[in-house]
């Protein structure tokens, strides 16, 4: 049994328990819950899935739910800045200690089987939530659903946010498939949100198979937007003159039909929800930073959601050029990617990432190549070539970081901030 005494050494250290980084499947990760007693929450608990904006949804569903004074847990991966990220209660990172007490509880309950490192996470994860009294506990899946070990635990609400291309090589390379990986977070008897407005075939048929309750986006509820504010429907339930977030409002649609189903459970007064959606935010998801040269930080790590990021930036003026500091893990669609958003950079400056899954600068050179872009600068490091992108812009100019969280990560906490 490992002891160690920061959290960091902690993931170094689970990052060589298993022979494999992902090894999709609830049986190791279930022995162990039961040895910790984790396999059934002390409190109203809600999941979240989906290809993109598991966070966004997470976040909404948390600082609301703490303007109306529940107090709240949550989990989700990866972290942009440090590990302690990942867990919160009331909003607050739990500490090195308590992270480095959770991580040795597990090892000491997991004896002899062997978890990967998200598995080993989600369980200090849970028995770090399980030492507080919480209302709530929101838990971001990891990477699909049916086999992801926060499944573990059924859902109070089980939440899709999106269905898109992404990890196909473990989840299936159509959207119909992956909406099955995604469904089986689902329980029956227990409601479903899915935010994505056009929800696969696949997804309706197996909730109705399954008895599965469901409300979808633009069906059962809806959200109507103008340019001042934007409101909210579901059957006789409608909320007006909503403030918009630095979040996609489509996500916090989603969490206006979580609230609204538990809200006999958790009952929450508009003003906690207007007040909640003045102060939602979520590092590194289209975060804008002003100055001489503007900097706009975006997670975008598939086609999807570098199509978001590109949409944004169309409405964002910008009197100079456009640079992008870009890497990406090498299981994405990096090629389709990069054609979405092409036209509007003018200068790229790309690296390989700090993991082992990362896309080596030759293959990223050959990608950029068969898009016919030529205005691309190799480094070493993210680091170096953020900084190189600062050296070089001009009064007036944005760079745009994004590809990845650990693009972001780097960039954002291996330099000063830009004046």
């Amino acid at each position: 049994m490992m002891r160690l005494s920061t959290a960091t050494a902690w993931l170094d250290w689970i990052a060589t328990v298993h022979p494999k980084q992902i090894d999709l499947g609830l049986d190791r990760v279930r022995q162990v819950a039961v040895r910790l007693d984790l396999q059934k929450a002390p409190c109203t608990t809600i999941l979240v899935a989906g290809t993109n904006g598991k966070g966004s949804t997470v976040a909404g569903i948390d600082t609301i739910y703490r303007e109306a004074h529940y107090r709240v847990g949550t989990f989700t991966s990866p972290f942009l800045y440090k590990p302690h990220e990942m867990v919160r209660i009331n909003g607050e990172m739990i500490s090195d200690e308590a992270f480095c007490e959770a991580f040795l509880k597990v090892d000491a309950a997991r004896g002899t089987i062997s978890l990967t490192p998200f598995e080993f996470q989600t369980l200090a994860a849970l028995y770090a939530l399980k030492q507080h009294s919480l209302d709530v506990w929101v838990l971001e899946i990891g990477l699909g659903g049916r086999l992801d070990a926060v499944n573990v635990l059924d859902a109070d609400v089980a939440v899709i946010t999106s269905i898109d291309l992404d990890h196909m090589d473990y989840l299936g390379e159509t959207r119909e498939k992956i909406a099955l990986e995604k469904a089986g977070i689902c329980r029956e008897n227990t409601p479903l949100v899915c935010g994505d407005p056009d929800p696969p075939a696949s997804l309706k048929a197996y909730v109705k198979t399954h008895h599965v309750p469901f409300y979808g986006q633009d069906a059962q509820f809806q959200y109507e937007t103008n340019q001042a504010d934007w409101s909210w429907s579901y059957q006789t339930v409608r909320y007006d003159h909503q403030p918009y977030t630095p979040l996609a409002t489509q996500n916090m649609s989603t969490v206006m039909m979580v609230m609204t189903l538990l809200q006999s459970r958790l009952p929450v007064h508009e003003t906690a929800i207007v007040a909640g959606l003045k102060k939602v935010s979520l590092p590194g998801r289209i975060q804008i930073m002003k100055g001489r040269v503007t900097r706009i930080f975006d997670v975008s790590h598939n086609p999807a959601s570098v199509a978001l990021l590109a949409s944004r930036l169309k409405t964002l003026p910008c009197q100079g050029k456009t640079l992008a500091v870009f890497s990406m893990l090498k299981d994405k669609s990096i090629l389709q990617s990069i054609a979405l958003i092409a036209p509007l950079i003018d200068d790229w400056y790309t690296a390989p990432l700090a993991t082992p899954r990362t896309t080596t600068i030759d293959h990223l050179q050959m990608l950029f190549k068969q898009q016919a872009i030529s205005a691309v600068k190799a480094f070493p490091s993210i680091k170096e070539a953020y900084a190189a992108a600062q050296q070089e812009a001009s009064a007036g100019d944005r760079i745009i970081v994004f590809g990845s969280f650990h693009t972001i990560s780097e960039a954002l906490t291996t330099l000063p901030p830009l004046s």
